[in-house]
């Protein structure tokens, strides 16, 4: 590679560098402030405000590593891995784990509920056994080995984010709840725009429909 060329890949991967570093700046993904106004903001301000969506972005990009790295691992997918998570819940909790309560908890309908058992049990991460008073109904248990693997790898993580939470004072807790359950708040409503789209686009639809005597 010449030194020209060189000099430009290198100065590609600072812009791409620079772009990435970016993503949650107003003032890059919004210029014309059509969504995010922020020209009431300090520079300070801005700055503190980008600070905390970058962090948030980090600490989301860095879970989702980790969750990939330990699905495949165990060669699972997440809605698997939700299943264990929550089959070890109610085990520890001394209730036993059915197919129903199982379907409930995934919002997924019961023959995929019965798919994703077949599958984790042929990959001996679950058993099924008798229920103890239901003889009609059987409980899902998972493997000890499966346990064990778990508990090294999201156990384990979850252990570490509770030490991180306890390091804090109760009023900064009280704060971080708010903003998260704000957060949470924020995506629930931007997942429910299209549906509501959609509703208002078919009743328009059906207003304008010719009936059939047209």
């Amino acid at each position: 590679m010449t030194p020209a060329r060189n000099d430009a890949h290198t100065d590609a991967r600072r812009d791409a560098r620079r772009i990435s570093a970016s993503l949650t700046d107003p003032r890059i993904i919004d210029p014309r402030q059509e969504l995010v106004r922020h020209d009431d903001l300090s520079e300070e301000e801005l700055a503190q405000i980008v600070r905390v969506l970058t962090a948030m972005r980090e600490w989301r990009e860095a879970d989702q590593r980790l969750s990939f790295a330990s699905r495949t691992h165990m060669k699972l997918n997440e809605t698997d891995m939700r299943a264990l998570r929550y089959i070890i819940a109610s085990m520890n909790s001394g209730v036993p784990v059915t197919a129903g309560a199982l379907s409930d908890h995934l919002h997924i309908s019961t023959a995929s509920t019965t798919k994703l058992l077949d599958r984790l049990e042929r990959a001996g991460h679950v058993e099924r056994r008798p229920h103890p008073t239901d003889r009609r109904a059987v409980t899902v248990e998972i493997t000890p080995e499966t346990h064990r693997e778990v508990r090294r790898t999201m156990g384990l993580q979850h252990a570490r984010r509770f030490e991180v939470v306890r390091s804090l004072t109760p009023q900064d807790r009280d704060t971080v709840t708010r903003f998260l359950q704000d957060l949470s708040a924020t995506t629930l409503a931007q997942a429910a725009e299209p549906a509501s789209a959609s509703a208002s686009a078919s009743a328009e639809l059906d207003g304008h429909r010719p009936s059939s005597g047209d």
